[in-house]
């Protein structure tokens, strides 16, 4: 019944045999009971294996239709139930030492009990799988190729990014873990701490957060020579691409970076049910180069591969630094004020739908830019473009801000502004500070997250700042008053990393 939910027919096999689809169990670390699927070529191997640790709050047949396709091209492939989901035993680690210990115990259980060839290990997964593969990356030597698609490498930039709480996401995430797991004390803890905004903890939180991420590693990653492909959506609310285009740039080894429109997951969802699908080719691709020895082009090619919002068409690029290369600067000059605690109408949308729906319909959120109330939302608008403006990396603000409280967050928006003023939303991010004093100018340096969008010729951008949005916990007193300058000595400006023509 599992199997035919993807459209598969889950072969009956004996446990030991070495072709079909088998449900197994493997012990993990301290012995709980790891609930697992193996999918195996027909034939004596030795075989490269892949293992393919599951998705958060997924069930352990995320990846059959996959597991087939690889096994159908000569892959042993063990997909397993992370800990503490599902069926399987012991309590939800997020990624602590317990969940990468169980990636080596998944890895030895494979060499033991299938036709696995020691010597061409990979390990891939989406969002919490690819979480896992690449820390079990820095773990473990064996592990010579990775493809962590939708993943994080630094949860706090992931969901902290800008000091502020990415509330949908880490809600998300909590209720489905509620729902489909049994989360530990530590994690029980962490989240309750990370949503009821206790800066007392915040220190322990962010503590908590850097064991569980691969950018703390890199370096390991790097001795180890592991050839990582990384794969994430423009829009993904859960872990933004900043983070994973920083990390990229910090891997020494053979490396591929690809961002496609889209929110969490949703550019690898139809390659789950067997369809078509751009990322699930590139991995097998990655895979077949680096375990098999396959010269199939992809070393190649430019290991930045983007494709764009607007056109949906794909550009390589030699490194991440290479995007956006020309570097467009928009001065934010006067002064305005905004008042605290009220929702302008520009917003991010909805974790997993907006950016969805931009990916199939190419309709992000749109505000009417006019319209905005102005003691709620500070507007800079640049002049007329004459020419099309391919947004391609991260934008940068810099500007001056003074606080008539201690602490507060305010959300910056980039709009493509067309001819009746209505803006589309090409990205946005949050900033939160604490421990001001009240009434002293502070700069800030904010990173939008990073986008592929065409501006079309004749339009506008704009630069919107409030601060209230669904997406992100904000704290502003009631009352508080915002104020936004640009002083002589260090004026405010935005910088737009455009396409090089």
């Amino acid at each position: 019944m599992a199997g035919a939910a993807f459209g598969l027919a889950p072969a009956a096999q004996a446990d030991g045999a070495d072709t079909g689809i088998r449900f197994v169990d493997i012990t993990g670390d301290g012995g709980t009971v790891l609930k697992a699927n193996v999918v195996a070529p027909s034939g004596p191997g030795p075989h490269p294996l892949v293992v393919l640790p599951t998705s958060w709050a997924m069930p352990q047949i995320e990846y059959l239709a996959q597991a087939t396709a690889l096994a159908d091209s000569g892959y042993v492939v063990v997909s397993y139930n992370s800990r503490g989901f599902w069926q399987s035993g012991g309590e939800i680690e997020t990624a602590g030492p317990k969940d990468i210990a169980d990636a080596s115990e998944v890895i030895d259980w494979a060499l033991a009990h299938t036709t696995a060839d020691p010597g061409r290990i990979g390990m891939a997964g989406v969002s919490y799988g690819a979480g896992i593969s690449l820390l079990a990356a820095a773990a473990d030597p064996r592990i010579k190729a990775v493809a962590a698609l939708s993943g994080w490498a630094d949860l706090i930039e992931s969901i902290y990014s800008g000091r502020t709480q990415h509330v949908q996401a880490a809600a998300l995430l909590g209720g489905a873990g509620h729902l489909t797991g049994r989360p530990g004390p530590e994690l029980k803890e962490i989240l309750g701490d990370f949503l009821s905004s206790n800066l007392e903890k915040e220190d322990a939180m962010i503590a908590w957060g850097r064991k569980r991420s691969a950018v703390e590693q890199v370096d390991r990653i790097n001795a180890h020579g592991t050839a990582v492909m990384l794969g994430n959506a423009w829009g993904d609310t859960i872990f933004p691409p900043n983070q994973y285009a920083s990390f990229y740039e910090e891997l020494t080894g053979p490396k591929r970076l690809e961002f496609r429109p889209g929110d969490h997951a949703t550019a690898e969802a139809t390659g789950l049910f067997g369809l078509p699908n751009d990322t699930w080719t590139s991995a097998r691709r990655w895979f077949d180069h680096h375990l098999k020895g396959a010269d199939n082009g992809v070393d190649r090619e430019q290991p930045v591969q983007l494709k764009s919002r607007s056109t949906g068409g794909y550009e390589g690029y030699p490194d991440w630094k290479s995007v956006g290369a020309d570097q467009r600067r928009f001065d934010l000059g006067g002064t305005q004020r905004v008042l605290a605690n009220v929702d302008s109408g520009a917003n991010g949308g909805t974790t997993l739908l907006t950016n969805a729906l931009d990916q199939f319909l190419r309709t992000p959120p749109v505000v009417s830019v006019p319209l905005l109330p102005r003691a709620f939302a500070g507007v800079w608008q640049s002049d007329r473009q004459d020419g099309p403006q391919r947004v391609r990396g991260t934008v940068r603000v810099h500007t001056t801000v003074t606080s008539t409280a201690s602490s507060g967050t305010l959300v910056a928006y980039l709009y493509d502004v067309g001819p009746l003023g209505v803006g589309k939303l090409v990205t946005n991010a949050p900033y939160t500070f604490h421990d001001r004093t009240p009434g002293r100018p502070f700069g800030v340096d904010l990173e939008l997250f990073s986008t592929a969008y065409d501006v079309p010729a004749g339009h506008r951008l704009a630069l919107v700042v409030d601060t209230v949005d669904p997406l992100y916990i904000e704290h502003n007193p009631t009352g508080a008053q915002l104020t936004f300058s640009s002083p002589p000595a260090d004026p405010s400006y935005m910088s737009v990393p455009l396409r090089e023509e």
